[in-house]
């Protein structure tokens, strides 16, 4: 996928389709499933002349097992007859596409004009992704990497070297200076102290799509302006802002604006001055479609069949 589809790439199917009138408010609910491994997700969608359904399994045992936390398929199908038309690893799919939401929020919220200093927490495949899909949109002065685990921190700042930026591992207080702060963690509790971050710093978190959960503190969600994919995938799903709004610190109209605003021209880019900006992304199945109706039609321009 990643030979069809380049981040930048990926980043312009999913804001074609926001600029051609999709309104990701009318998407249809995740369903979930819990089973003895895991997690099942059921993610359909339909939009122009294409349908598809990405089935995923969460497991979070396999890592230890040397298998991936993320399985699954994404079936895409002909809009107007339902006919199958390409079956596509969903993992693969998660990873391109989640990576490039995060970017596309970053094109319009993140300063621009200047190489950026990262704190990207986590060492998965997420955390890859979200690496490059960040070089696509901006330059890095510094990526500083924050992982649980020490040797999977200094393989990604190793990476990260080797596509040109400079790079360490570091902590969480390494916030404090950041520009950029990315959370791609399977974390249920906040990765730091929010009250560190600052007042020009951008924040991404897409760990987690469930309530409980969350990646960033009640104190950075309070003082910052926040964008969602979906005001109401956001108000089902999101534990960052669902934990605050629980505690009274937040109320449901604290969301700022959606990924459609930004691309939209209804909100400014860069957000509200004098605060950071939280981009909160709970992956929705409009994405996975946008993305693997790009990577079809672009297999299908390269084939010689």
């Amino acid at each position: 996928m990643a030979r069809l589809l380049t981040p930048a790439a990926a980043i312009d199917a999913l804001a074609g389709v926001l600029r051609a009138g999709l309104d990701p408010e009318s998407d249809p609910r995740r369903t979930a499933l819990g089973v003895p491994g895991g997690e099942l997700l059921l993610m359909p969608a339909a939009s122009g002349a294409y349908a598809g359904v990405k089935v995923a399994g969460v497991a979070p045992g396999n890592p230890a097992r040397g298998l991936p936390r993320i399985t699954g398929s994404y079936l895409l199908l002909d809009g107007p007859t339902l006919q199958p038309v390409a079956l596509l690893d969903g993992a693969a799919l998660t990873a391109l596409r989640t990576p490039a939401v995060s970017a596309l929020a970053l094109r319009y919220l993140a300063p621009a004009g200047r190489p950026l200093r990262l704190v990207l927490f986590g060492s998965g495949p997420q955390a890859y992704g979200h690496l490059e899909a960040v070089l696509s949109v901006r330059d890095l002065s510094e990526v500083v990497v924050v992982a649980r685990q020490p040797p999977g921190a200094r393989k990604l700042a190793e990476h990260a070297e080797a596509l040109g930026v400079p790079a360490r591992t570091g902590t969480a207080a390494d916030v404090a200076g950041a520009d950029l702060v990315v959370c791609c963690t399977t974390a249920r509790e906040p990765l730091f102290d929010g009250r560190l971050v600052g007042p020009e710093a951008v924040v991404v978190a897409v760990g987690s799509h469930e309530p409980a959960a969350r990646e960033t503190d009640t104190a950075l969600i309070r003082r910052s302006a926040v964008y969602v994919e979906s005001r109401a995938a956001a108000l089902r799903e999101a534990g960052d802002l669902l934990v605050p709004e629980a505690e009274g610190a937040i109320g449901p109209g604290h969301i700022t604006g959606t990924l459609a605003d930004l691309v939209a021209g209804r909100m400014p880019a860069g957000g509200p001055p004098g605060c950071p900006q939280v981009f909160k992304s709970v992956g929705m199945a409009w994405e996975d479609l946008a993305v693997a109706v790009a990577l079809f039609e672009t297999a299908g321009a390269n084939s010689e069949t």
